[in-house]
């Protein structure tokens, strides 16, 4: 036969052993002795119940205390694990636009596990808080004599309403951990970029210009690039932004206006009257010190600027204030022309465009498909909007053509010129572009073959003619000369 396991009895099987001890005690024996013994079973009974009971919940409650504790030390496991996989991410020769949704993740799962944490860890505070408050009740009441125990207010307590103001208090504090993470990222990723930058890490790709139909090259467009190092190159989505906060726009312009004035020279040197446009940002159109300087880059190499066109956002112009207006107008002195890029709409007034030196108008090519469909608010439909704009001199270009369809259609609304994917991608410059021009050898005149003699060729030596002796003058006709 099995032995019996103690614990495993119900706590109430002591009360009920006692109270049926008692019972049968009282029965069988006769008198009050009977009766005071089977109360006194009883009561031994019920006691040793109550102690199985206390006992059996101190034993549950360091089972759960052993539980939550475990349970803490694999939440602190993952969470070492999280930071491992994130350092792995971060060392991954990624990209950055495939790098941040992989990071993002890991933010949220890092974030999820420390509130689990958090949350066991108010459970078992609680349950510590309890016991220590039971264990002070106890002592309170054996070492104070009872008090009347006064009348029970009215506590109304929403445990729910608790735990989600303390959920909702540890959320707050995990995003603000968050935001302070993300600016921390910001701020070195902006010192690297600002380190970049003042080291003149800045690269230029070419994109072609071409004419329709025949796509012929008739320009480039510089776009910036910045090299932080061997495997990043960043676009300019990924760095202007930051520039600009940090006011290194005008230290960008003029890095990106030196190389492009380079790129002029070089094709200044090429039959095809190529031009090459580059852009400036917002912060240096609104600048009157920043387009004094790009001003004074322009004067320097005034003879290429013949060769160069500066892009304006049609945002830009439309609210540049009377100095940059008279900066504009001085370029447009010294042969720079300029181009009105990023188009929003079509509201334009090609003769005053002409007065300030506008020479191109780039609109995108969805711009212009959908006002030939009648989706954009226009003063000049599309199909003539090249021709108004010739009858001012100025150029209409297609932007952002990605594919032949757009190219017929484009076609048809007759645009000259077009960009796009469809006829090349950004390429980088050759360096010997910006190598700056070297002076043509001097030939050295070879020495005339020396010509046979005539003892060679056995012909007699010829005569020596005389030497024509200066004629000698009197002094009177020298002296008449010098005062007739």
């Amino acid at each position: 036969m099995a032995p019996v396991r103690l614990n495993a009895l119900h706590p109430l099987a002591s009360a009920v052993t006692g109270l049926s001890a008692g019972a049968v005690t009282a029965l069988l024996l006769p008198g009050p002795l009977g009766g005071a013994l089977g109360l006194l079973l009883a009561g031994g009974g019920l006691i040793g119940s109550a102690l199985v009971s206390e006992k059996r919940a101190a034993g549950q409650r360091e089972q759960v205390l052993a539980a939550i504790g475990e349970v803490k030390v694999r939440l602190a496991t993952n969470a070492i694990r999280l930071d491992s996989l994130a350092r792995r991410v971060e060392e991954l020769p990624m990209r950055e636009a495939d790098a941040a949704p992989a990071r993002a993740t890991l933010n949220e799962l890092t974030a999820e596990v420390g509130l689990l944490g958090d949350l066991i860890h108010q459970v078992a505070t609680t349950l510590a808080d309890h016991d220590a408050e039971l264990a002070l009740a106890r002592s309170r009441q054996q070492a104070a004599p009872p008090a009347p125990a006064p009348a029970p207010l009215p506590v109304v307590l929403d445990p729910e309403a608790a735990m989600r103001a303390r959920i909702e208090a540890k959320a707050a504090e995990r995003e603000e951990t968050i935001r302070q993470a993300q600016r921390r990222a910001a701020d070195e990723r902006a010192a690297v970029i600002s380190q970049a930058l003042s080291e003149g890490r800045v690269e230029v790709h070419l994109q072609p210009i071409v004419q329709l139909p025949q796509r012929r090259t008739r320009g480039y467009e510089a776009l910036v690039r910045l090299r932080l190092d061997d495997q990043t190159l960043l676009l300019p989505e990924h760095f202007v932004k930051i520039v600009e906060e940090r006011g290194f726009g005008p230290t960008l312009d003029a890095l990106v206006l030196t190389r492009a004035l380079a790129i002029a020279r070089h094709l200044g040197a090429k039959d095809g009257k190529l031009f090459v446009s580059c852009n400036f940002s917002a912060a240096t159109w609104g600048s009157a010190k920043a387009l004094s300087a790009l001003s004074r880059i322009l004067d320097k190499y005034r003879e290429h600027a013949g060769h160069l066109v500066i892009e304006m956002p049609q945002t830009v112009f439309r609210a540049l204030d009377p100095t940059s207006l008279g900066f504009l107008g001085a370029m447009s002195a010294n042969g720079v022309r300029f181009a009105l890029d990023q188009l929003v709409d079509l509201r334009l007034d090609p003769a005053s465009l002409a007065d300030r030196g506008v020479r191109f108008v780039k609109a995108p090519a969805a711009l212009l498909q959908a006002d030939a469909v009648g989706r954009v608010a226009a003063d000049i439909a599309a199909s003539d909007l090249a021709a108004l704009l010739a009858r001012a001199a100025i150029t209409l270009i297609a932007d952002d053509i990605e594919d032949d369809p757009t190219v017929a259609d484009m076609i048809e609304l007759g645009v000259g010129l077009a960009q796009g994917l469809v006829f090349s991608p950004p390429r980088p410059v050759k360096p010997e572009v910006f190598a700056e021009p070297s002076a043509a050898p001097v030939r050295e005149l070879e020495p005339a073959p020396a010509r046979p003699s005539a003892e060679v060729l056995g012909y007699p030596a010829p005569v020596p003619a005389e030497e024509a002796k200066p004629e000698r003058l009197p002094f009177r006709s020298v002296l008449r000369r010098a005062s007739a």
